[in-house]
This record gives structure tokens, C-alpha cells and sequence, in this order.
């Protein structure tokens, strides 16, 4: 791919992370809003997930660039 292609293919490899982060912190959010006091187990394990979800649009940045 070459040229507005594959700016085009990132912006649809960006689609899959966005998601997966509104579903991560939304879970969190009913998480927390259900049990308070498990709110120090669930936040380290929403943050890691952002930092997964993350890395893959991260990765598909530096697809888009090679």
C-alpha cells in the first residue's frame, strides 16, 4: 500500500483499539460503581489493559510509517 491507502488502512487499524479501550474503562466504571472497595484491585488491571490496547495502535502506527 502506498500513498492515501494507507493512511486509509491506519485509520481502520486505529478502529479495534478505540473500541477496546471504551470497553475496558466502561467495565471498569460498572466495576468500581458496583463494588467501590474493589476499586484498588480493578485499576491496575484497567490500566494495563489501556497500555495493551494502546500498544496495538502503536504498532499499527509504525506499520502505516515502514
Amino acid at each position: 500500500m502506498t500513498g492515501n491507502l494507507s493512511l486509509v488502512g491506519y485509520g481502520l487499524a486505529t478502529i479495534g483499539p478505540a473500541i477496546a479501550v471504551g470497553l475496558i474503562f466502561a467495565a471498569y466504571i460498572n466495576g468500581v460503581a458496583r463494588q467501590p472497595e474493589a476499586r484498588g484491585l480493578l485499576q491496575p488491571i484497567a490500566i494495563l489493559g489501556f497500555a495493551l490496547a494502546e500498544a496495538l495502535a502503536i504498532f499499527g502506527l509504525v506499520l502505516f510509517f515502514l
